[in-house]
């Protein structure tokens, strides 16, 4: 770690304990997935059928400098197993890029409970199930510094550090782990399939499931936005949040000299508000969201390395998606599982009929449970076919 790096994170630690939460554990040594604060958690952020604790902890950003990240961890009610709790580590979906936007935050009325409510059932299944459920808000979404949206090793860093957190919060908590994502959470558990094994060698990564993943070809949206396509349109409200979070990690992006004047509500609301809000913003004609004058190459850059035909995952995928996804286009999964497939990953892929972005989560439930078990304990699973 370098000096500057020390003092960066001296100064969010200390941020972190004088905003936030009363302190649980800390160590002389700065290292991922070291436990900050610990808390316990009674709102609707919190699974029911366990014990929820909102925890902050170390992790890194792209460029392995220290960061502070929030998250939850929930404990199962029932006593452990030998070798201690299997762990869910949870990817979370688009939510936004303000600090708002964190699912830790979440309340009834909050900017996010839209989402939230969506996903609690099948985590809180997990729970029931026996297993400990971590969620990780990402960097950036609820403490210092912005969230670099869809950046692959950031997302990947916080996945898999969380556990590693969870772990210190309480010793029963395993080292056997699966990770689990939705959507941008979906992307973001394929990059930690890649990077689990180098990252913490105390942990076994047994599989990832991703549900609907984003990423697949981002940097093509972008012009395709600017040609004015009418089919790309619903990606307006994700673009601000793109462009927002590319900022983080590219700082020659610069926000305000990307849209027009007609979008720029767009990137305001974005800035203060969280996804539905930005959903809610009348469309902007298509054609007409970029400044004439934007240079989108950085952009670019930044989008195609987010990109996950890029990956080889190193542990089984669950691939879920449904057939009337509006959201992230299903002919994009296809080709991202046939590219995993010809590169030897083993892909055990899920189409379900008739199901939106969000609407597939629910019924998908007992295939990833089955999933689940089956890499848990080592069986194999039925891969690479449709």
């Amino acid at each position: 770690m370098t000096d500057h790096g020390r003092r960066l994170l001296a100064g969010l630690v200390a941020l972190t304990l004088l905003t936030g939460c009363a302190a649980q554990s800390t160590a002389p040594e700065l290292r991922p997935g070291q436990l900050l604060t610990a808390r316990s958690l009674l709102t609707t952020a919190a699974l029911p059928s366990g014990e929820t604790q909102l925890i902050t902890y170390v992790s890194e950003d792209a460029d392995g400098e220290p960061i502070v990240v929030s998250g939850t961890v929930t404990l199962p009610s029932a006593p452990p197993p030998d070798g201690g709790w299997p762990v869910i580590s949870w990817a979370h979906g688009t939510t936004g890029y303000a600090d708002t936007c964190a699912p830790s935050a979440d309340t009834a009325d909050g900017l996010v409970h839209d989402y939230v409510r969506v996903v609690q059932p099948m985590l809180d299944s997990w729970v029931s199930r026996g297993y400990a459920v971590v969620q990780t808000d990402y960097q950036g979404l609820g403490t210092p510094g912005g969230h670099p949206y869809v950046d692959g090793l950031s997302e990947a860093h916080t996945v898999i550090d969380i556990v590693t957190a969870a772990r210190e919060l309480d010793s029963d908590v395993g080292t056997d782990w699966v990770a689990v994502g939705h959507s941008q959470g979906g992307q973001a558990v394929l990059f930690t399939a890649q990077q689990a094994e180098q990252r913490d060698g105390d942990l076994t990564l047994k599989g990832v499931v991703s549900i609907a993943p984003g990423g697949v070809g981002l940097n093509q949206a972008v012009d395709l936005i600017r040609d004015g396509r009418p089919e790309v349109q619903s990606a307006q409200r994700f673009l601000p949040l793109l462009v927002l979070g590319g900022a983080v990690i590219d700082p020659s992006i610069d926000p305000d000299e990307v849209f027009s004047d007609q979008a720029r509500p767009l990137l305001s609301t974005a800035r203060t508000e969280c996804v539905a809000q930005v959903r809610a913003l009348p469309p902007v004609p298509p054609g007409q969201v970029f400044a004439p004058s934007a240079d989108l190459t950085a952009l670019r850059a930044y989008l195609d390395q987010q990109d996950p035909m890029r990956l080889t995952p190193r542990v089984p995928v669950m691939m879920v998606q449904g057939t009337e996804d509006a959201e992230v286009d299903p002919a994009g999964v296809d080709q991202l599982v046939k590219t995993l497939c010809s590169r030897d990953v083993a892909v055990d892929y899920r189409v379900y009929n008739g199901l939106d972005h969000r609407g597939v989560i629910d019924p998908a439930v007992p295939d990833m449970q089955g999933f689940v078990d089956a890499v848990t304990s080592g069986d194999p699973v039925d891969t690479c076919r449709r």
